[in-house]
């Protein structure tokens, strides 16, 4: 069965830095495979922080534009969140997720939660 465990979270001051990791399992490939992170903060929706589609072409959230970079090794079927110079509207659970094989983006630069399948369990990150 399909799973995906993030790592990574933790602690980190203003202007900081941090790297996620999602290790995803269950799947013989990654490649052609649409996936990106989410986000929850406490009292506030789930949000699109960045996505990967089928193509390898990223997308990012207006909120971390600029500073936060997604990326995928699909030989070892990880993906990744560089986040750098994270502020405290940062601090929330972050989420992996992946799309079903060779789906695209229903949204030209957004991230739809519909369009994705699986989700992990989360990882969180706390910016102080």
């Amino acid at each position: 069965h399909v799973q995906l465990v993030e790592s990574g979270g933790g602690s980190v001051q203003a202007g900081g830095s941090l790297k996620l990791s999602c290790e995803i399992s269950g799947y013989t490939t990654t490649l052609r495979r649409s996936v990106g992170w989410f986000r929850q903060a406490p009292g506030k929706e789930r949000e699109g922080v960045a996505g990967i589609d089928r193509d390898g072409s990223p997308r990012y959230g207006d909120s971390v534009k600029g500073r936060f970079t997604i990326s995928k090794d699909d030989a070892a079927k990880t993906l990744y969140l560089q986040m750098t110079n994270v502020k405290s509207e940062d601090t929330a659970i972050y989420f992996c997720a992946t799309c079903t094989y060779g789906s695209k983006f229903s949204t030209p630069t957004q991230l739809a939660e519909g369009d994705f399948r699986y989700r992990g369990q989360g990882t969180q990150v706390t910016v102080s």
